[in-house]
């Protein structure tokens, strides 16, 4: 009877171990963060549960063990490399204004000098000049205009990521057409208002719809944006602030 069950226990031990070992393999792959303990957990079941599996018998069960190990270390490398696309994103991200071209940055710096000088002119002398202000005006419709034109020039060439559609085009004559309308008021403070809006649908048309433009340009595009909005702006509040006050004067005058 004892011969006879020794075969038995034998045949026990050697099927358990085998699920055993199917079992942690595809765990491994399932809980990574699990990865030493049942690994671990593996080794004690293959040395201490069952010594006869290290017979010749159990050489498919190895085979598929180190299969599964092999199988995990890969999904571990190939999780580990990093796209090269993914590299240049971030390398992008990274831009700023240092990196923009000498004569792109330059020669938006110096396009902003007029729309600085005009403002800060009037309210050193402490008087508004009306010509001074339709000549600001007139320099902010032409900038607008060629801020509109740009993207006809950014779309037209064949290798051009932005399509020469009705959105990219169209959009486009926009700033052009709000510009000629500021300058048929015959309010320079109205035209000027009028001129903040074209200068906000370029720069939101240049950031959200064209997103291949360079960082750096985008940057540069904010900046220049926020200092012509706030010297056209600075007009209008003057030419309300230093008219209210001459008007004050010559009432003062005529008492």
């Amino acid at each position: 009877g004892k011969t006879n069950m020794f075969p038995l226990i034998q045949r026990c031990c050697f099927h358990m171990s085998f699920k055993l070992l199917k079992l942690t393999g595809p765990r491994l792959l399932l809980c990574g963060k699990k990865e030493t303990t049942w690994s671990s957990l593996g080794v004690w079941l293959w040395r201490d549960v069952c010594p006869l599996s290290r017979s010749s018998s159990l050489k498919p069960a190895l085979v598929y063990s180190t299969q599964l190990r092999a199988f995990h270390t890969s999904l571990l490398l190939f999780k580990k490399k990093t796209h090269p696309d993914s590299e240049a994103e971030a390398q992008k991200h990274k831009e700023s204004l240092k990196d923009a071209p000498k004569p792109a940055l330059y020669l938006s710096l110096a396009g902003l000098i007029p729309f600085v000088t005009m403002p800060l002119a009037m309210a050193i002398q402490g008087t508004y000049y009306p010509d001074v202000a339709f000549a600001q005006v007139t320099y902010g419709a032409v900038t607008a205009s060629f801020l509109g034109g740009m993207r006809w020039g950014y779309a037209l060439p064949e290798n051009s990521p932005a399509k020469p559609d009705w959105l990219n085009l169209g959009n486009g004559t926009i700033p052009p057409l709000l510009a000629w309308q500021a300058l048929l008021f015959k309010d320079v403070t109205v035209g000027a208002v009028m001129l903040v809006v074209a200068l906000g649908i370029a720069l939101h048309y240049d950031i959200a719809l064209l997103p291949s433009y360079p960082r750096w340009f985008k940057i540069l595009r904010v900046w220049g944006t926020v200092v012509m909005v706030l010297s056209l702006l600075a007009t209008a509040a003057l030419k309300l602030i230093l008219e209210e006050q001459r008007n004050e004067g010559r009432s003062k005058l005529q008492n």
